[in-house]
């Protein structure tokens, strides 16, 4: 079971951007591969933080975490878009917050991508992708798996993403000497102060290309399709995103690929409405069902369920079937069906019709009569939706 990510970093809920940023700050420096060589706990750590991080700096991921927990997001991704693990990828997505001089400082000028060729970061990181999925009330109810074709860009199966007509058409870059990065040293009256920054020959690749792949021309991907399973957890609402961790846009020359955001958007049921976790239902009776009483079937998003309808129901009535809407995301609390009853007046009437409702107007029995127990309309509704 994963961690709470304010546990993880060790602050409080309330913290703020800045307190999330020194804390992360804080755990990756303990628990950097470098300083704990071998340490594959302490690796672990290290990602698990960076995961943290990355929602918990985010305002929209951050907001959707605290209200839906890990759930927010797609199964087993957590909203950490490094869902591979990869070091690299999460060195070049928070380099921000270390900065390469601080890790020159820290790791004998490793420059903060770890040295040499081994941990460079490759490629140019891929796009985010959109889609939209529609969702009935049934399936937002159960939860469900679906598969759907996602168009976007895919690795190239000829030069395997590398962007190279083949091995011998990549080199190391003669600029950085295939480690990425370019140290420049400045002479102030303080001594000598090194820096270091992104390679402007490789963009920080360590590697340039010679002969192009004919295939991609170079990018080390190309225009495709691919099908996406997505595990749509029960109780999901409009509006709400998923976010699968590397099922975006492949990245440029093997760099890592993008995520895949999901938006749901609810289809309109035909005889319910959703009030957050509960349904909504409208039924209408004639003046002898209310008066004598009756059992109906009603729809419910699980199937249909028969109530009784006791005699002397005034319009207005509402009742509710408890347990039959939806489950909360996060937790295990489940809404009720709320069926709303209306008493349906005739509007065209004949004669013989007329006549005998007016005979029974002067009736005593026919004259409204409220007690002090009938509830106001807005009790009900008051009540209904609490």
């Amino acid at each position: 079971m994963k961690r709470d990510y304010y546990e993880i970093l060790g602050v409080a809920k309330s913290a703020s951007a800045d307190e999330i940023k020194k804390a992360y700050r804080k755990v990756a420096m303990q628990f950097h591969p470098d300083r704990n060589p071998g340490d594959k706990a302490a690796e672990d750590k290290f990602k698990e933080a960076a995961e943290a991080y990355e929602v918990l700096s985010d305002t929209d991921k951050r907001a959707k975490y605290d209200r839906f927990g890990h759930q927010a997001f797609a199964p087993g991704t957590g909203g950490f878009s490094g869902g591979s693990g990869n070091m690299d990828d999460i060195f070049s997505q928070f380099g921000d917050i270390f900065g390469d001089d601080v890790f020159g400082s820290f790791f004998g000028g490793s420059g903060g991508r770890r040295g040499g060729g081994a941990g460079r970061a490759r490629g140019v990181r891929g796009s985010n992708l959109r889609v939209k999925m529609k969702l009935t009330y049934e399936e937002i109810a159960k939860g469900v798996t679906k598969n759907i074709k996602v168009k976007k860009y895919v690795g190239c199966n000829t030069c395997g993403g590398s962007g190279a007509k083949d091995k011998g058409s990549i080199q190391t870059c003669q600029t950085c000497g295939g480690s990425g990065q370019v140290r420049k040293v400045t002479n102030t009256f303080l001594g000598q102060m090194q820096t270091v920054t992104t390679c402007p020959t490789c963009n920080g690749e360590g590697t340039t290309v010679t002969a192009k792949c004919g295939n991609c021309k170079g990018e080390g991907r190309v225009f495709g399709e691919e099908t996406v399973s997505v595990d749509i957890p029960a109780g999901v609402g409009e509006g709400m995103q998923l976010s699968l961790s590397g099922k975006g846009n492949m990245g440029e020359r093997g760099g890592a690929p993008g995520d895949l955001i999901i938006l749901v958007e609810e289809e309109p049921h035909k005889e319910l409405q959703r009030e957050g976790l509960n349904v909504a239902f409208e039924l209408h009776l004639t003046f002898s069902d209310v008066t004598f009483g009756t059992t109906v079937e009603v729809p419910t998003i699980d199937g249909r369920a028969k109530i009784k309808v006791p005699p002397g129901t005034q319009s207005g009535k509402i009742f509710r079937l408890k347990g039959k809407g939806f489950p909360e995301v996060n937790g295990y609390q489940r809404g009720d069906q709320l069926i709303h009853v209306s008493a349906w007046t005739p509007q065209n009437l004949t004669d013989d019709e007329k006549l005998m409702l007016e005979k029974l107007a002067n009736s005593p029995n026919f004259k409204p009569q409220p007690t002090k127990g009938d509830k106001s309309f807005f009790d009900k509704v008051k009540e209904a939706f609490s």
